[in-house]
């Protein structure tokens, strides 16, 4: 799959865990719990893969892709430090629930920007097989990428093609060591 093709995938994944999250009953704490802890996940691998290899390579292939690339990390960052939170965060906390509605808004409005503006411009730059190659490194990255928030870490090449990787063993250890693992199931039924 081209690497436009995945990020909106990702992107429609994410909103689906958003609709369930929103859908959840006002005292499913479990519930919501394990949606937030998928939406930290995916968030996670997400903003990795962009950060890694779709942003350079926009950078490289559009001139004027550098103002929607520097916003976009930018918006990274702001989502990486509302994940960390809550990552530890009680679902019965007060504010839960409204940290999750503005990750939500945070999240909708980026992905919005980038279906509507970036991606069009890199499409129309890059030609297919480049696309194509570049989503099939994006797949292969997914399995290596941090899957949880690292908001102090460094999100441009080359220090995040190294502290990447590094982070995400140290979370899939992690996983391990508190018997969660990496989620194995279908991806969420959304839409």
């Amino acid at each position: 799959m081209d690497a436009i093709t995945l990020l909106k995938q990702d992107h429609k994944t994410v909103k689906g865990l958003f609709a369930q999250f929103d859908k959840a009953g006002d005292s499913a704490y479990q519930r919501k719990r394990e949606l937030v802890d998928k939406i930290i996940e995916e968030l996670s691998i997400h903003a990795a893969i962009e950060e890694q290899l779709f942003y350079p390579a926009a950078r490289q292939a559009v001139e004027e892709a550098e103002d929607n690339v520097l916003e976009s990390l930018e918006e990274h960052h702001v989502v990486k430090w509302i994940l960390s939170e809550l990552e530890g965060m009680d679902p019965k906390a007060e504010r839960f629930t409204a940290k999750v509605t503005v990750l939500k808004e945070n999240v909708l409005h980026h992905a919005e920007e980038e279906e509507t503006d970036l991606f069009p411009k890199v499409r129309g730059a890059v030609g297919r097989k480049a696309l194509q190659e570049l989503g099939d490194q994006m797949e292969k990255a997914k399995k290596i990428v941090p899957s949880r928030p690292h908001p102090k870490a460094p999100d441009t090449p080359p220090a995040n093609l190294v502290a990447g990787p590094t982070a995400g063993l140290a979370d899939k250890a992690r996983a391990a060591i508190r018997g969660r693992g990496k989620s194995t199931g279908p991806k969420s039924r959304a839409s």
